[in-house]
C-alpha cells in the first residue's frame, strides 16, 4: 500500500480509460513473456515487516508520523492506520550468511525505531494483531494521512454501500461493524519476497501456496481482536472482512472476495494478472501518461503503471508483482502468509524455512500441487488460521499409495518438511550453521507445540487466573510480550506465567466489552 496517489475526484472517462489501459497492460505483459524480457535471474530475496506502536501500557498508539519524522529513514514508511508502519530490509542475494545479516540488520533497525518511537512515549511491538486494539481505536479518523489511503477507503466504502462486518466464531464470538477499512489496519504481517524468471514462477507459486497453511501453522501470532480470542491466526478473516467490497447478495452469488486464496493452480504468471484483471472492477483508476504498447513497440520496458496499481488492491496471500529495475522487467512471488513477531529469531526461522521449502518443492521431479488438490490447499489454509500449530492437514502420501492423508502439521513439518527445508536451503548456498540454527528454532515449536499464538493465549490466562479483568490482563500480556520480543529468546522458550503485577494507570484504558454496542455481550467469557 506504499504507492503515492493524488486523491483528486474521479469521473467516469477516468474509470473507462483505466480500463482500456489496464488491458493494454495486460497485452503488454503477454508480449514481455513471449520476447522473454526480463531480467536472469539473481537468487533475490526481500523483507518487509508492519508493525505495531503501543505505549507502556500496551495500549495503542496513534502516532506514526511523528515516529517516522524522528527515524528519518526510507526503510521505515507509513502504513494504513497511524498506530502501524513498515521497515523494509535491503535485497539480498540468498547465499552464505545471508539469514544471519538479516536478523543484524533487523535487530538494528528496529532497535533504533524504538529509540526514537520512545521519544514520543511508544514503542515498537512486532505482533500479528496488537490485543489491546478496540473498534474504537480503529476509525476513519485513525487512517494514517495519505491521498492512497483516503482513496482507497472511500472507493471501497462506495463499492461496498454499506459498513463492513467483522463476524468471527473462534474460542470466542466477535460481531463488529465499522463505515470504514480502518480495522483492516489491525493485521501486521511479514512480506517474504523472491526474484524468479517467468519460467519458474508457476512452480514457485504453486508451491508457496502449497505450504501456506504450513507457514500459518507454525508462524500463527494473531488470536486476538478487539478482546476477543477467535482464531490462532484471526488475520487472514479480518483482513477479508474489513476490505470486502461485496455486498451480501453479491457474496451470494460467488464473487470473489478481494482478500483471496485462490482457485486453482497456475501454469504462467500472466494466469494471476489476467485473473485480477477479469474478475476485480478497479478501485483506483488512475491513470499514468505511458502508453505501454507504444514504448514496446519502440524497444523499450514498459512500466505497466495501471496493472501494477490495481494489482495492489487485490490481495492475494501470494501475491504476483511485477516491477522493473534499472531498466529491466522482473517478476516476484510475495508472500504474505505470515503475522509480524514474536522476535528477530522467529521471523528469521520463519523466513529461512519458506524460502528453503519453495526452492525444494518448485524442484521436486512430481511436484506436491500434482498431488494435492488446490482445494484441499486452501481448506488446509483456513485449518491452519482455526488452529494453528495444533492443526491437522492434508498432505499427499508419500511411496506408491498416493492419495492424501490427513496428518498434523507438527508431524508433517518434523518428518517431511523441515528436511526438504534443509535440501533447499543447501540449494540456495545457504550457510549450514545458520540453516541449522533457524531451522532449529521451527523444529523447538513443533516439539514443544508452541508459537505466538500459543503463547500469547496461555498468558492471557495465565492473567486472568491471577485476578486482572479482560482488558487489563490483555494489557498485561502484551506488555510481558514485549518485554520478551526484546529480550530476543525465539517464542518456543518464553515462560508463560510471570508475575502480573497491578495495572498500569492509564487514561486511555479501554471499555470492558469490545466491539460496538450491539454485540457487547456476545460470547463473554
Amino acid at each position: 500500500m506504499g504507492e503515492k496517489v493524488a486523491a483528486d475526484g474521479i469521473d467516469l472517462a477516468d474509470r473507462e480509460r483505466y480500463r482500456r489501459k489496464l488491458h493494454e497492460c495486460l497485452e503488454g505483459l503477454e508480449r514481455l513473456l513471449a520476447e522473454k524480457r526480463f531480467d536472469r535471474p539473481k537468487n533475490l530475496m526481500g523483507l518487509e515487516i508492519e508493525l505495531s506502536l503501543a505505549g507502556a501500557d500496551g495500549l495503542p498508539r496513534m502516532l506514526n508520523s511523528q515516529v517516522l519524522e524522528r527515524i528519518a529513514s526510507h526503510d521505515f514508511q507509513t502504513e494504513l492506520a497511524q498506530c502501524n508502519l513498515e521497515v523494509n530490509i535491503t535485497p539480498h542475494r540468498l547465499h552464505g550468511r545471508v539469514l544471519d545479516q538479516l536478523a543484524e540488520e533487523l535487530r538494528t533497525g528496529l532497535s533504533y525505531a524504538d529509540r526514537k518511537a520512545r521519544e514520543v512515549a511508544a514503542r515498537i511491538v512486532m505482533i500479528g494483531i496488537l490485543p489491546t486494539l478496540t473498534a474504537d481505536d480503529l476509525t476513519a479518523a485513525s487512517i494514517s494521512e495519505s491521498d492512497r489511503y483516503v482513496l482507497l477507503n472511500d472507493e471501497m466504502r462506495a463499492a461496498r454501500g454499506e459498513d463492513f462486518t467483522i463476524d468471527i466464531q473462534g474460542v470466542e464470538h466477535l460481531l463488529s461493524r465499522s463505515p470504514s477499512i480502518a480495522p483492516e489496519a489491525a493485521c501486521t504481517s511479514v512480506q517474504l519476497h523472491l526474484q524468479v524468471t517467468p519460467s519458474r514462477f508457476a512452480a514457485v507459486w504453486n508451491a508457496a501456496q502449497a505450504v501456506a497453511a504450513v507457514q500459518i501453522a507454525v508462524g500463527a501470532n494473531s488470536p486476538f481482536l478487539f478482546g476477543r480470542e477467535l482464531w490462532r491466526e484471526s488475520r487472514p478473516p479480518v483482513f477479508q472482512q474489513s476490505t470486502d467490497t461485496r455486498a451480501p447478495e453479491l457474496q451470494a452469488q460467488g464473487v470473489r472476495p478481494r482478500t483471496w486464496f485462490g482457485e486453482r493452480w497456475i501454469t504462467s504468471a500472466y494466469d494471476l494478472f489476467e485473473e485480477n484483471v477479469r474478475y476485480f472492477p478497479p478501485l483506483l483508476p488512475i491513470c499514468e501518461e505511458e502508453e505501454p504498447l507504444r514504448v514496446l513497440d519502440k524497444g523499450g520496458v514498459p512500466e505497466l503503471a495501471e496493472l501494477v496499481l490495481h494489482n495492489g488492491t487485490i490481495y492475494r496471500w501470494n501475491r504476483p508483482v511485477y516491477d522493473v529495475a534499472d531498466g529491466v522487467a522482473h517478476l516476484r512471488v510475495e508472500n504474505r502468509v505470515l503475522p509480524a513477531g514474536p522476535t528477530v529469531a522467529d521471523v528469521i526461522a520463519n523466513t529461512a524455512f519458506y524460502y528453503g521449502l519453495v526452492r525444494a518443492l518448485a524442484e521436486q521431479p512430481r511436484p506436491v500441487w500434482s498431488r494435492l488438490p488446490f482445494d484441499a490447499a486452501a481448506d488446509n489454509f483456513d485449518t491452519a488460521c482455526r488452529y494453528g500449530i495444533d492443526a491437522t492437514l492434508r498432505w499427499p502420501r508419500s511411496g506408491r499409495a498416493g492419495g492424501v492423508a490427513e496428518i498434523p502439521a507438527v508431524r508433517l513439518v518434523r518428518e517431511e518438511l523441515l528436511p526438504l527445508a534443509a535440501a533447499g536451503l543447501d540449494a540456495w548456498g545457504v550457510e549450514p550453521a545458520d540453516r541449522d540454527l533457524y531451522l532449529g528454532i521451527i523444529e523447538e515449536r513443533c516439539v514443544r507445540r508452541v508459537n505466538g499464538a500459543s503463547w500469547q493465549a496461555a498468558a492471557y490466562h495465565h492473567a486472568s487466573r491471577q485476578g486482572l479483568e479482560r482488558h487489563a490482563a490483555l494489557a498485561a500480556m502484551t506488555r510481558r510480550y514485549r518485554e520478551l520480543m526484546e529480550a530476543g529468546d525465539p517464542v518456543h522458550t518464553w515462560p508463560v506465567a510471570w508475575d502480573v503485577g497491578k495495572p498500569v494507570a492509564t487514561e486511555e484504558s479501554a471499555p470492558d466489552e469490545p466491539g460496538s454496542a450491539d454485540d457487547s455481550r456476545r460470547g463473554g467469557r
